[in-house]
């Protein structure tokens, strides 16, 4: 299990991450989704406990993360930025990974060398970005880890690598009781593989919810008001996306919470129809993500 506890972690008087708390449970993989400079990193950096927190904590199994190096023996890091040592070969890396974790499975590794048609005496420095990330991840389902931290995994991988990636993570942690997370600014490279996902907006943690949660305690609404409603009634409740016409309006509700202050404030309006709708991820994304996009009208005007 990994908890995520309340963690900031500031750079000067640059705040990256702030408050932010999660868990992941016992063979689970959450994902954290937001643009570029977000946050991700720093919180994945802080979770392998190569930062430590300025308030707040990781724990891993109960474990501080920070400056314990026995129970970061069962972790394993992959950064968007891969770092090889100079002239090293797969195979050499790999010996070196034995070095570091005592279970590394070398006849596992040889099977997924095998499946991605990886040279093992081949150069690092020679292959593909996307190579180099397949040759990462065999490395790191080898050595068997407790816990792994996935940052944009799946960058520089073509469809179908992805699709095999994702299914190797998936078996792997059915047969074991790893706990994953993975980061990503690519919702299509997150679905499919998430039980829980959370959103880092602003250096917060701003959403968070269960993959079988979302359509349920995030809706639509489209409604017909017997009479005129002003704007100003409807933009005072917990919503998003809120456009108005006439004895007509639409809206997002994100939240169970949010979902119920909505749903009261409806029995005292004057409602003739309410048509409530489900809400995919992309949606719940945009929604949450509202005011946060560039008027691109403006990017040529002088």
């Amino acid at each position: 299990m990994i908890e995520v506890k309340n963690v900031t972690k500031s750079f000067g008087d640059f705040t990256a991450v702030e408050d932010i708390s999660f868990t992941v449970g016992d063979s689970s993989i959450y994902g954290l989704i937001g643009y570029n400079g977000a946050g991700k990193t720093t919180l994945l950096k802080t979770a392998a406990g190569i930062y430590r927190p300025d308030s707040g904590k990781v724990l891993l199994d109960g474990e501080n993360a920070y400056d314990n190096g026995e129970i970061r023996q069962g972790l394993f890091y992959i950064p968007d930025d891969m770092y090889f040592m100079a002239n090293s070969t797969v195979e050499s890396m790999a010996n070196f990974y034995k070095g570091m974790f005592s279970g590394f499975d070398t006849e596992l590794f040889e099977r997924i060398l095998s499946l991605f048609s990886l040279n093992k005496r081949a150069r690092l420095r020679s292959f593909s970005k996307g190579m180099k990330r397949q040759a990462e991840i065999a490395f790191a389902l080898s050595s068997r880890p407790d816990f792994m931290l996935l940052d944009e995994v799946f960058d520089g991988l073509d469809p179908q690598k992805k699709e095999t990636c994702k299914n190797l993570f998936l078996e792997y942690i059915a047969e074991t009781k790893c706990s994953v997370i993975i980061s990503s600014h690519s919702l299509s490279d997150l679905g499919g593989i998430c039980d829980h996902v959370g959103l880092v907006n602003g250096k917060r943690l701003t959403f968070s919810c269960s993959i079988d949660d979302i359509p349920t305690v995030n809706r639509k609404f489209q409604i017909i008001f017997s009479s005129t409603v002003k704007k100003e009634v409807l933009a005072a409740l917990p919503v998003k996306k809120l456009q108005v016409q006439g004895n007509g309006a639409s809206f997002h509700v994100l939240g169970a919470d949010n979902l119920k202050r909505v749903q009261q404030a409806m029995q005292t309006l004057p409602v003739v129809d309410v048509r409530p709708s489900a809400m995919t991820l992309e949606e719940v994304f945009l929604s949450e993500m509202e005011g946060e996009g560039y008027d691109l009208q403006q990017i040529f005007t002088k």
